[in-house]
């Protein structure tokens, strides 16, 4: 594998070093401009949260630009921007602001649970993204893993794993968005949506981790030659 593959591969403590930041500015960029839009600009709500949303909007629109390429994420951000700007040009509703990005979350969750009905579920191509590094050998060697039952149920369940946290992370912001402030919505939904990712990441590279294992100590050994 050449270098640019190899650091193409995706490992836990990089993923989970990238969302904590994103997490952090997520959750104190978008308070600021909207406390700073309402104190400055304008008492409108509505008007305060669409300038908050243009923090994440353009956060997304730049890795996007990073990724130069349309992989499964940078298709998942690409899907992210039209919810948002589609959220932030219906406007006219402040909880209709606050809960957009998790609209993309939902509609991503449902996703996992129809692609389950499909040849290869959607967290396939994710996991092939995420181990392959863009590298034509391991791509083959991880297509080829499609073959074997227990593969393809490793990939169902934790597509059907997927699914079941988006779709929970969804209906987790809508139950805030109509029991709590707006600023403090702000605040706390990064920090939820960004834990339950993380955590779901956890798993996923820890059940992986442990399958592999499994599947080594299972496999038999060869005898050495006499």
């Amino acid at each position: 594998m050449t270098r640019a593959n190899h650091a193409a591969v995706q490992t836990p403590r990089r993923l989970v070093r990238g969302l904590l930041i994103s997490i952090a500015l997520n959750a104190a960029i978008p308070l600021i401009l909207y406390r700073l839009t309402k104190r400055y600009l304008t008492g409108s709500e509505v008007i305060a949260l669409s300038v908050a949303a243009l923090f994440p909007l353009v956060m997304s629109m730049v890795d996007l630009i990073r990724s130069r390429t349309l992989d499964p994420v940078a298709l998942l951000v690409l899907m992210s921007i039209v919810v948002s700007m589609l959220g932030v040009g219906l406007g006219g509703s402040a909880k209709l602001l606050l809960i957009r990005e998790s609209l993309f979350t939902g509609a991503f969750g449902i996703a996992c649970f129809v692609s389950l009905a499909l040849p290869r579920p959607l967290m396939f191509y994710f996991g092939r993204h995420f181990t392959t590094g863009r590298d034509p050998e391991r791509i083959a060697q991880f297509d080829a893993g499609w073959q074997r039952p227990h593969f393809r149920y490793v990939n169902r369940l934790i597509t059907a794993v997927w699914g079941t946290m988006s779709t929970a992370e969804f209906v987790i912001r809508v139950v805030l968005v109509y029991t709590l402030p707006a600023a403090v919505v702000l605040v706390i939904s990064p920090i939820i949506s960004g834990g339950i990712v993380i955590a779901t990441i956890v798993w996923t590279f820890a059940y992986v981790a442990r399958v592999r294992r499994l599947g080594a100590a299972t496999e038999p050994k060869m005898s050495a030659p006499a």
